[in-house]
């Protein structure tokens, strides 16, 4: 199919971007990055925007870079570039692998970083694990840059923070510490790789002792959501896999089972099951990365 006819415009900088917006407000306008979200809905009618705005060749929206303790990438990043980083895998393992996941090498090459998660579908591997890494999204508009905490960001299906007149310029990961491990699993669709449900989690260790940890779930509700309970069960308990199958088996204890995702792969009460299930897996696969190295992006 094809879309609907657009008026297009190429952005050569994030203020041109943001002008751009605010000159067609009065319309439908969407942001164009790598496009892998953006044109299967415009080529199956989904969504017809009056105008187009491409940020993929704004220079300044690209790039990884490793600064005191924080990890910076740029929106229109591509997937390939994180999952291919030493860097990122170092200093977030969770995200570099949540990442690494995603589609095949094609889509890999062109996705972007930004786009994904402004996109915000909950299905993506990215997002979960974003979460999960306590990370800020960084949003310019009219009025200026400010950033956003992942809590409060994914507000729903296709839902985030962002204001109309805003764009995704970047996302803000904090650098995690040799007593940090993290990973990201999940139970991928046959059809299609997408997660029916994945998990990423990020695990502070004293010693023997987990002293905290940040557990996400994508596709299991309608935006990635933190897995709490686990969360509380787990701080000040002994790194072991009796203590992790016990608290995964309440991740989802505060979560409505009536809201949770439902389509043809599978029932709310078998994505309840899997992600208790997947829980325990991202955690134990955690654990296993406090004696042994971080895989490298070449692994």
């Amino acid at each position: 199919m094809f879309p609907e006819e657009f008026d297009y415009y190429r952005a050569g900088s994030i203020d041109e971007a943001i002008s751009l917006l605010g000159e067609h407000s009065d319309g439908d306008t969407e942001i164009l990055a790598g496009g892998h979200s953006l044109l299967p809905t415009m080529k199956s009618g989904l969504s017809s925007p009056d105008s187009v705005i491409d940020i993929s060749r704004v220079d300044e929206m690209s790039g990884i870079s490793v600064d005191g303790d924080t990890v910076t990438i740029g929106a229109t990043t591509n997937y390939a570039a994180v999952a291919d980083s030493d860097e990122v895998w170092e200093s977030a393992t969770c995200l570099a692998e949540a990442v690494s996941k995603i589609g095949d090498k094609q889509v890999r090459n062109r996705g972007t970083v930004g786009g994904n998660i402004a996109h915000a579908d909950p299905a993506s591997d990215l997002t979960g694990a974003f979460l999960a890494s306590n990370g800020t999204v960084v949003v310019q508009g009219p009025d200026g840059e400010r950033r956003v905490a992942a809590d409060d960001f994914f507000l729903g299906m296709y839902a985030t923070a962002v204001e109309p007149d805003e764009i995704v310029t970047k996302i803000e990961v904090p650098k995690t510490g040799e007593d940090t491990v993290g990973a990201y699993v999940k139970k991928p669709s046959p059809a299609s790789g997408y997660p029916i449900v994945g998990v990423g989690a990020v695990v502070d260790i004293d010693g023997d002792t987990i002293q905290s940890a940040r557990i996400a779930a994508n596709n299991l509700m309608d935006h990635a959501v933190r897995l709490t309970p686990t969360e509380d069960a787990l701080a000040g308990e002994p790194a072991t896999e009796e203590s992790v199958a016990a608290a995964a088996e309440i991740a989802t204890d505060d979560l409505d089972e009536m809201m949770m995702m439902e389509d043809i792969e599978a029932s709310p009460e078998f994505r309840a099951q899997l992600a208790n299930v997947f829980t325990e897996r991202a955690l134990n696969a955690a654990l296993d990365r406090v004696e042994s190295p971080t895989p490298a992006a070449a692994d």
